[in-house]
């Protein structure tokens, strides 16, 4: 048959399409979403895990206990910032670390940062003023965290155990040690976040996000 008859039935043979693309894109579709499950499953055993009730910090061991900061309203800590300190404090009592530092900012349309507000708290549940440290100018994770490290540093501490919600502890722990400090996680269970199944999952989720982009970017 001849080419012209070939076409006129339909039967001319197109040129194979190259797959490699739609593979390649596969196997890295594959790739990011075994990393994500990767990220969820620490985001998890770090909400899971305390290391100073596991042993990790023993008494007196660490140089700080670095509270994260969270919401103020009109100079007095939200709830999710009232359990984060409650539970630093008692840390403190425990005598886990002789040092309380404090982070947190000042939020847009406030007048004081959060660590003014969680240090008045603290002091008022028994920490005295010489006991604690803030470190108000930082207006995110990252930079709180960063100028923590500096501030640490330039005493020659580096050993802390850092508190917050469970659910930031994989990051918060990525960062340290980016930063040159020397990491003990013990999260806050009684955050009303944590409480909420909702709420949790929700942050689970985001944290599961951020924690690998901490990993591989943030400084």
């Amino acid at each position: 048959m001849s080419r012209t008859a070939q076409q006129a039935n339909g039967l001319t043979r197109r040129p194979a399409r190259s797959s490699w693309p739609r593979r390649v894109t596969g196997v890295v579709l594959v790739l990011l979403f075994l990393g994500w499950i990767g990220s969820v499953t620490a985001v998890l055993l770090f909400a899971e895990y305390d290391g100073v009730h596991h042993g990790a910090a023993r008494v007196g061991q660490a140089d700080a206990i670095v509270v994260l900061g969270a919401a103020q309203y009109a100079g007095k800590p939200s709830p999710v910032l009232r359990a984060r300190v409650d539970h630093a404090v008692d840390l403190w009592h425990e005598r886990v670390a002789p040092l309380l530092v404090l982070t947190g900012g000042v939020g847009d349309r406030d007048t004081t940062s959060e660590a003014a507000v969680s240090a008045s708290y603290a002091m008022r549940h028994g920490v005295p003023e010489s006991a604690i440290l803030l470190e108000a100018e930082g207006r995110t994770t990252s930079e709180s965290i960063g100028s923590v490290a500096q501030m640490l540093g330039a005493r020659g501490q580096t050993s802390v155990v850092l508190v917050s919600d469970p659910f930031h502890m994989f990051r918060l722990w990525i960062l340290a040690h980016r930063y040159g400090l020397t990491v003990v996680t013990s999260p806050t269970r009684t955050s009303p976040i944590w409480a909420s199944v909702p709420a949790s999952a929700g942050y689970i989720f985001s944290e599961s996000l951020k924690a690998p982009i901490a990993y591989l970017v943030e400084r």
